[in-house]
């Protein structure tokens, strides 16, 4: 049986960069698709890689920033007025104030609101939710009020720390996890709410991941001089791997 697949799309910032998107990653399991933020141009981000709204069967937010969501009213729009109506559920979920974050969405795009499919939003707060064969567990980190870390389990497990400061949270979430894709602002400079690599190396070390994929990558990483080591990878849009 295929095992579970990552999709890098965005590993960028709020800064814009012709090579670094905005957050956004692909879960491929067997029975369904899960994508992970939905920062700006995701929608046609998902298109070059061939794959279109209607593949994807979760999205989950892991904070309402705008490098983290600002596709999403384009996602939905294109569910509603793509060239075949979208017809399969969709499930979006995220941290507290997510309903309230929908409803301000619809006010502003009134004609995203579901017309074809059926639509949940999804609070899971320090919770887990078995769907189609995946456990997706969430855990708050340190950050927004509704900033949340994300981890998915079908055989293999991925974790994704969405932005966050040092956080006991994410080091037990992502214990013994195949992959964790860690937001790394910046190599050395430390700013609040966010981890340079000493600050992630701390949690690596306890939570012992098989891989770490830097992502949130701030234009500084272009000047670093350093050499990174297992388990480290740089993340990279386009990176595509078994989980």
């Amino acid at each position: 049986l295929p095992l579970m697949k990552l999709l890098v799309l965005g590993t960028g910032t709020a800064i814009p960069r012709i090579e670094r998107g905005s957050s956004a990653y692909l879960v491929t399991a067997r029975r369904v698709k899960v994508l992970v933020d939905v920062g700006p141009a995701v929608v046609r981000r998902l298109l070059e890689r061939g794959y279109e709204v209607d593949d994807v069967d979760v999205i989950i937010l892991t904070h309402f920033h705008v490098d983290h969501t600002a596709d999403l009213s384009t996602f939905f729009f294109a569910c509603n007025y793509g060239r075949v109506p979208r017809r399969r559920p969709l499930t979006v979920i995220g941290g507290k104030g997510l309903a309230r974050f929908y409803r301000g969405l619809c006010a502003v795009y009134p004609w995203i609101v579901p017309k074809t499919y059926d639509l949940t939003m999804l609070r899971l707060v320090n919770d887990s939710r078995k769907m189609a064969g995946l456990t997706v567990t969430t855990a708050p980190v340190n950050h927004n009020p509704e900033s949340i870390a994300v981890r998915i389990d079908e055989k293999r497990s991925v974790t994704f720390s969405g932005d966050t400061d040092v956080s006991a949270n994410l080091v037990r979430l992502a214990d013994g996890t195949d992959t964790l894709v860690a937001e790394c602002a910046f190599p050395e400079r430390k700013v609040k709410g966010h981890l340079n690599f000493a600050a992630l190396d701390r949690i690596v070390r306890k939570a012992e991941p098989k891989r770490v994929i830097l992502t949130h990558l701030y234009p500084d990483w272009d000047d670093w001089t350093g050499v990174l080591h297992a388990p480290y990878l740089l993340g990279e849009d386009g990176m595509e791997m078994e989980v």
